[in-house]
C-alpha cells in the first residue's frame, strides 16, 4: 500500500506526464519550436510596454493632441519648433547636460578611488563590510532618498542649519536659493549613484589578473606606474561602460527635482523631463510632451552614440 508521499508523487509525475504527451500532440517536442512558443508572451509583452507607446509618442509629438481636446490635428514640426524657440526649454537642455556632466564626473572619479581603496584592504572581513556599507545608498529608493535629504537641509529644523549655526556659520534655503539648489542636487545625486560605479569597478578590480601585479613588483614598477600601466588599461572598458550607464540615466533624471525643487528657483534646476512634466503632461498637452520626449530620446542617443564610437576605438578588437 502506498503512503501519502508515495500517492503524492505518482500524481506529479502523472501530471508531467500528460503535459510531455499535450506538447507532442502539438508539435513542440522539436526544441527550437517549443523556445519559439516559450518567446513569443514575453515578445507581446515588450511590444506592448515598449513599441506601441515609442510609435505613439513619435505619432503624437507631431500633432496637437491634448486630453481634453476632441479633435487632433496633424501639425508637422511645429511642436518641436515651439520647444527650440521656448527660452526655458533650451535653458532646461543645458541644466540637463550640465547636471549630468557634473554628476557622472564625480561619481566616476569617487567611485574609481573608493574601488582603488577597498580592493587595497588586506583583511577581508574589513574590505567585505566596507563593501556593504558602500552599496547602501544606491539601495535606498528615490523617494526616500530625496524626503531624507530634504528634512536634512531643511531651512527651520534642518540637522544641517542647526549644525552651521551651532559653529557659527551662516545658515541656507538650500532648495530656495539659486545659489545652492542646483549643486545640492547633484551633490544628492553623487551621493546615492556613486556606489553603482564603486560595485561595477570593484568588480573589474577583481578580475585584473595577479600576475600582471606580480610582474610589475618585480620590475620595480612604483604604484603610479603600476596604476598607469596595468590597473587603468584593464579598467577601460568598464569605465566607458559606466560613464555610458550613469550618462543615459542622469540625463532622464526626474524624480529627485520633482521633489526637491520642482525646477525651481527660477528654473534654475529645470531638466527636461521636469520641463516635460510642467509644460506638457500637468497641462494634459501631450502633443507638446511627446515631442519633447523624443527631443531627449535623441539627445541621450547622441551621447550613447559618441561613448561607444569612442569605446571601440580604444579597444580595437
Amino acid at each position: 500500500m502506498l503512503d501519502k508521499g508515495s500517492a503524492v508523487n505518482t500524481e506529479n509525475y502523472r501530471d508531467q506526464s500528460a503535459f510531455i504527451r499535450l506538447l507532442g500532440r502539438l508539435g513542440m517536442r522539436n526544441s527550437r519550436s517549443f523556445a519559439i512558443a516559450m518567446v513569443i508572451p514575453t515578445l507581446i509583452f515588450m511590444v506592448i510596454m515598449t513599441v506601441y507607446p515609442m510609435i505613439s509618442t513619435v505619432f503624437y509629438s507631431f500633432t496637437d493632441f491634448k486630453l481634453l481636446k476632441p479633435d487632433t490635428d496633424f501639425i508637422g514640426l511645429e511642436n518641436f519648433i515651439s520647444l527650440f524657440q521656448n527660452e526655458y526649454f533650451r535653458k532646461a537642455i543645458w541644466v540637463t547636460v550640465k547636471f549630468t556632466a557634473l554628476s557622472v564626473f564625480f561619481e566616476m572619479i569617487i567611485g574609481l578611488l573608493l574601488a582603488l581603496y577597498v580592493n587595497s584592504i588586506q583583511n577581508r572581513m574589513i574590505q567585505k563590510t566596507m563593501r556593504i556599507t558602500m552599496l547602501l545608498p544606491y539601495l535606498f529608493p528615490t523617494v526616500t532618498v530625496a524626503l531624507s535629504w530634504s528634512m536634512m537641509l531643511s531651512p527651520n529644523y534642518g540637522v544641517v542649519n542647526q549644525w552651521l549655526s551651532t559653529i557659527g556659520l551662516p545658515t541656507f534655503s538650500w532648495f530656495a536659493d539659486v545659489a545652492t539648489a542646483f549643486p545640492m542636487l547633484v551633490v544628492i545625486d553623487v551621493w546615492q549613484n556613486t556606489p553603482f560605479v564603486f560595485l561595477l569597478i570593484y568588480a573589474a578590480l577583481q578580475s585584473i589578473p595577479q600576475d600582471q601585479y606580480k610582474a610589475a613588483m618585480i620590475d620595480g614598477a612604483g604604484t603610479r606606474n603600476t596604476f598607469r600601466y596595468i590597473t587603468l588599461p584593464n579598467l577601460k572598458t568598464s569605465l566607458a561602460l559606466c560613464a555610458l550607464l550613469r550618462t543615459i540615466d542622469t540625463f532622464r533624471i526626474f524624480d529627485k527635482v520633482n521633489l526637491l525643487t520642482g525646477g525651481g528657483p527660477a528654473n534654475s534646476t529645470t531638466t527636461i523631463t521636469q520641463y516635460i512634466y510642467n509644460f506638457g503632461i500637468k497641462p494634459l498637452k501631450f502633443g507638446l510632451g511627446s515631442a519633447g520626449a523624443l527631443i531627449m530620446t535623441v539627445l541621450v542617443l547622441i551621447l550613447a552614440a559618441i561613448y561607444i564610437k569612442n569605446a571601440l576605438k580604444s579597444n580595437p578588437n
